[in-house]
């Protein structure tokens, strides 16, 4: 696992961002809770590698008493990338005293649910039908997702300070 700096995205980045969106979203566009988020829009947070190459990018949106991790990308997954990113924004939540750090991902996302929990998340909600909701947004989401699981649902993750574990 390699080192670091993370940080807010540079203009000279976006294009290197915007292809992380490409790759893993299929565009700068995600939907969540039955919203469409344009990734563009949203404050982004970039992992640079000690070349200076955008290792990965997180954008988020924070409001109330917690901070919405809306896309978490690493261009190595396993690389670290993710985990400097995700411990930033955690990072960035504590010092605006927001309470917790959320995120959705869906059903079939079993490699995310893995890294979230490890990372001291906890699955708090289940929006049952919610993918499905979604492709009336945007739809190019499949009906079938990683590993031949039907993706239909969305799972809520998150991280609260001061709660224990």
């Amino acid at each position: 696992m390699g080192e670091f700096e993370v940080r807010a995205i540079r203009p000279d980045e976006r294009t290197a961002v915007d292809a992380l969106h490409e790759r893993e979203w299929g565009g700068p566009y995600v939907v969540a809770h039955d919203s469409r988020h344009d990734l563009r829009t949203l404050p982004t947070l970039v992992a640079v590698d000690d070349t200076g190459a955008v290792a990965g990018a997180l954008t988020y949106h924070a409001d109330g008493d917690g901070l919405e991790v809306v896309s978490l990308v690493a261009a190595v997954p396993g690389s670290g990338g993710g985990t400097a990113l995700l411990a930033a924004a955690t990072a960035t939540a504590v010092s605006r005293g927001l309470s917790r750090v959320w995120l959705v991902t869906s059903n079939d996302n079993l490699r995310a649910l893995r890294f979230y929990q490890r990372r001291g998340m906890r699955l708090v909600g289940v929006d049952r039908g919610a993918v499905d909701r979604a492709r009336l947004l945007k739809p190019e989401i499949p009906e079938v997702g990683d590993d031949g699981i039907p993706l239909h649902d969305e799972l809520v993750l998150e991280w609260r300070a001061n709660v224990e574990r």
